[in-house]
């Protein structure tokens, strides 16, 4: 392992939040069951690396968000709490980049390449991820540290969470962002070729 990465790629964990604990409680189904694991891995491998992490939260706006400060659903899920130093960033849209200053710190950091994960795949991950690309960052989307749920589109038709995660991930790929496997990322990290 090389315990000086380069500083140039920073790890993004996007709304690792309880609420969608209970939307899996009230019924809604997802896919990548093990994509909290997998998001721990990564910030294990960024934490012993010494790699800059930043941490995005969603606050909701709407009076029946699931996401209110103060709610149930707010604190983030306890095995990807933030530690000392590193960064938590609130937003109030699905990208992290708006209404928020996470642009103007990864410049000051001189960071280059951007490792995101989280949830949920198809709205603050993808909104995230494209985001990134189109500002000029060399994003990496980690497939199996993201999720995402069924869904019913305009029509009624039906769309399972596993066909939604993957056309967000076919869309993305090549045009905004890499599509890496957690294990993919850490081994380049600890490469150091990641950045």
């Amino acid at each position: 392992m090389n315990d000086s990465p380069t500083p140039a790629t920073a790890l993004i964990v996007v709304d690792v939040q309880r609420a969608f604990d209970e939307w899996e409680t009230a019924g809604r189904r997802r896919n990548n069951p093990q994509a909290v694991d997998r998001i721990v891995d990564l910030l294990n491998a960024f934490r012993r690396s010494g790699a800059p992490i930043f941490h995005i939260r969603h606050e909701g706006t709407r009076p029946n968000s699931a996401f209110l400060p103060g709610g149930t659903g707010y604190p983030v899920k306890e095995e990807a709490r933030e530690r000392a130093g590193e960064p938590v960033i609130v937003k109030r849209v699905n990208s992290a980049f708006i209404g928020t200053d996470l642009e103007a710190r990864l410049r000051a950091a001189g960071i280059k390449t951007l490792v995101i994960c989280g949830a949920t795949t198809n709205h603050c991950v993808e909104t995230t991820t494209r985001m990134a690309g189109n500002l000029g960052f060399d994003a990496r989307l980690v497939r199996d540290a993201a999720w995402t749920f069924d869904r019913t589109g305009p029509d009624g038709d039906a769309h399972s969470a596993e066909d939604i995660h993957a056309m967000t991930l076919a869309n993305l790929n090549g045009e905004f962002a890499r599509i890496m496997s957690a294990a993919e990322v850490i081994a380049e990290l600890q490469g150091s070729s990641v950045g």
